[in-house]
């Protein structure tokens, strides 16, 4: 499996500083609760979270070592959503975790040209498994699913020591059939337009 290698440095100044000369400020946290505060290169991190999604697992590399982890939390800013920190759980590759992992849907395009659409009621999954065997997220195909097709569990087929933490057989989302849209109905003239509105002459008979 290729490695995600993340350079980080020890962290040497304030956050909003840091973010300005292009860096995010960040914590290394050890499985002993030790936390390393450093920052990384913006640009890599955006990098590898656009990549392997916000659960990557990375070696970060800091100084002449390589520490496993992966990506346990992301905070952004709330106009623009730029990563302003990020923390890193470092673990050994065999250490059972518990992470919830985000579920792509691919293929809702296809369901739409047919008139269908995907309903979906849960978009990430609580799994338990081991951390370097462990998927940064799920990702099924919908595209050729019929009407009234639910996605449950047996739908994930992850990989062998990773099990599911949830209820067994819950929907996570549902084919449905789209609604047709209502035919539109004449719009009445407004009455100011309707008392603009040319009228017929009559003469009335003469008697």
């Amino acid at each position: 499996m290729e490695k995600t290698i993340l350079k980080a440095t020890p962290r040497d100044g304030k956050p909003r500083r840091l973010r300005r000369d292009g860096f995010i400020p960040g914590v290394l946290n050890s499985s002993d609760t030790t936390s390393t505060p450093v920052q990384f290169e913006a640009a890599a991190l955006n990098k590898v979270i656009e990549r392997h999604g916000p659960n990557a697992k990375i070696w970060v590399e800091l100084g002449k070592k390589k520490h496993f982890g992966y990506i346990k939390e992301i905070q952004k800013q709330p106009v623009d959503w730029t990563v302003t920190h990020v923390s890193v759980q470092l673990v050994e590759q065999d250490q059972e975790v518990k992470m919830h992992l985000p579920i792509f849907y691919h293929g809702r395009e296809a369901l739409e040209h047919r008139m269908l659409m995907l309903q979906v009621t849960k978009s990430e999954v609580e799994v338990v498994g081991k951390a370097g065997t462990m998927p940064e997220s799920i990702v099924l195909d919908v595209s050729k699913l019929e009407n009234g097709v639910q996605i449950t569990s047996a739908d994930f087929h992850l990989p062998k020591g990773t099990v599911l933490h949830e209820i067994e057989n819950e929907s996570y989302a549902v084919v449905r059939a789209q609604r047709e849209l209502p035919a539109e109905e004449p719009v009445a003239k407004p009455a100011a337009e309707a008392a603009a509105a040319p009228v017929a002459e009559t003469t009335a008979p003469r008697t």
